[in-house]
């Protein structure tokens, strides 16, 4: 997998994570979910960048 890909998956995942603190502490339902759905969606990412590498290597 490429370096910038990575790092764009894990920086999306940290923003996700925040996101999903703030709103953990804010009492924001939406803001908590959304923030988990980015985790999960940088997550899915990093998995088929990952897969893509072993299938070329």
């Amino acid at each position: 997998m490429g370096a910038g890909k990575k790092a764009k998956n894990m920086a999306k995942a940290t923003k996700g994570k925040v996101k999903e603190t703030t709103g953990k502490a804010v009492g924001n339902e939406g803001l908590e979910a959304k923030g988990k759905g980015e985790q999960t969606l940088a997550g899915a990412k990093q998995t088929v960048q990952k897969t893509k590498g072993k299938l070329k290597g």
